[in-house]
């Protein structure tokens, strides 16, 4: 997992694979430029409503100026070539038709509050990968989002006022459970449950 907040990720190609990889792209916190004569729908929409920038001409070597991360994403393979030879060494660059000339590949991934499930069959199948996605998705609904938060903020609780390292390490693999996921009343249950240890 990297953090892309504030990094700059720039993507030439306007197409529906682009659109794919910039859904994803906007969550991190990056600041995403497309470069691409045309553009579909959903990506002028997100250029006027400034979540991206829109660089409305054929790519330039000079695009790349800055980025972190970059995504070659047209339908033409002498130019994905291109961007990637462009690249500097320290820049990532994934093709969307080279996945073994791609620097990285991006999962299929989704959030539930602070638990991030990602899925990749290493270029081998995006639709696959979504295909997974998706069923993980019904596995791990919406419960996971507050329980995780729950877990967190006790977490640090536990490391921060319990000095007894088997009580310890007995409250943090207790609060991994169903019944603490199912609970309706997570905080009372914890309160009793330390209350019972001590």
């Amino acid at each position: 997992m990297l953090r892309l907040e504030g990094k700059l990720v720039v993507v030439v190609g306007g197409g529906r694979v682009a659109e794919r990889k910039i859904s994803g792209l906007l969550a991190s916190g990056a600041l995403v430029v497309v470069v691409s004569p045309e553009t579909t729908g959903e990506l002028q929409r997100l250029s006027s409503a400034g979540k991206i920038e829109w660089v409305q001409r054929p790519f330039l070597q000079e695009d790349l100026k800055g980025a972190f991360m970059i995504f070659a994403t047209t339908n033409n393979t002498v130019l994905n070539k291109l961007v990637k030879d462009s690249a500097e060494p320290h820049q990532l660059v994934t093709v969307a038709d080279d996945p073994d000339g791609s620097d990285f590949h991006l999962p299929s991934s989704f959030h539930r509050g602070r638990l991030t499930i990602a899925v990749s069959t290493g270029g081998a199948s995006p639709t696959l990968a979504r295909k997974i996605r998706e069923e993980l998705e019904q596995e791990f609904d919406e419960t996971y989002k507050d329980y995780l938060e729950f877990l967190f903020m006790k977490r640090k609780w536990i490391i921060a006022e319990v000095a007894n390292a088997d009580l310890k390490s007995k409250l943090l693999t207790a609060i991994v459970s169903d019944e603490f996921l199912n609970s309706h009343d997570r905080e009372g249950d914890f309160q009793r449950l330390y209350e019972g240890m001590i």
